[in-house]
């Protein structure tokens, strides 16, 4: 068997000019995770640390409106939360699943992912409709317009997520789970994981200790 026929390569082979990388039976390899997503990440963290930061200043300011206590009910955030965390596992699943090369159960556990996340949108979405319904829009006080920026832009970034996953499920289904579609499963579950993280933090600062 000569070395190109050889399923890997030694670091020497692959920086040899002229010779091409390949990949194992299941087309995976270890291709680094794009230098453009860990700069992408590092401005998200600061965006989100100063959404923080806002809600550390503003969120005490009620200007006689309501406050944590009387808007938020515990149970129907818990739910939210455990929503989102199941997502997370059973993108862990579908990475197990992929990495076995196995792409009906990787498909199943990313669409089990999409369920879950689309489910915590759809309760977010009711949480800011009520509010506004019942007059706690984000142009009522500091604090709410605090609560609705930090919340609403972790919620668009799930979104995002969510059509990402979409897309992906699509492409994995026309083209297999080759190199640069698992590099893409990878990305996305970096950046999945990346946003629970997020609501964790987002839960406890605002939802858990205000309640409290």
């Amino acid at each position: 068997m000569s070395p190109l026929d050889s399923p890997t390569m030694t670091p020497e082979t692959a920086m040899t000019p002229g010779v091409t990388v390949i990949t194992d039976d299941h087309g995976h390899h270890d291709s680094p995770t794009p230098i453009g997503f860990w700069i992408y990440l590092m401005s998200d963290c600061i965006i989100f640390g100063a959404l923080f930061a806002t809600y550390a200043v503003l969120g005490g300011g009620f200007a006689g409106g309501p406050g944590p206590k009387d808007l938020f009910e515990p149970g129907f955030v818990a739910i939210e939360t455990a929503l989102l965390l199941f997502s997370s596992i059973t993108f862990g699943l579908a990475m197990l699943q992929a990495d076995k090369g196995k792409l009906g159960g990787t498909t199943r556990w990313l669409i089990a992912t999409g369920l879950f996340g689309a489910g915590f949108i759809g309760m977010e979405l009711y949480e800011f409709r009520h509010l506004i319904h019942i007059g706690a829009g984000p142009d009522r006080s500091a604090f709410l317009s605090s609560f609705f920026a930090l919340v609403g832009t972790h919620g668009l970034h799930v979104t995002g997520g969510l059509i990402w996953l979409i897309t992906l499920v699509v492409q994995i289904n026309m083209h297999g789970l080759n190199g640069p579609n698992m590099r893409r499963l990878g990305t996305l579950s970096m950046f999945w994981h990346f946003l629970d993280l997020i609501w964790i933090g987002v839960f406890s600062f605002v939802y858990l200790v205000r309640l409290v």
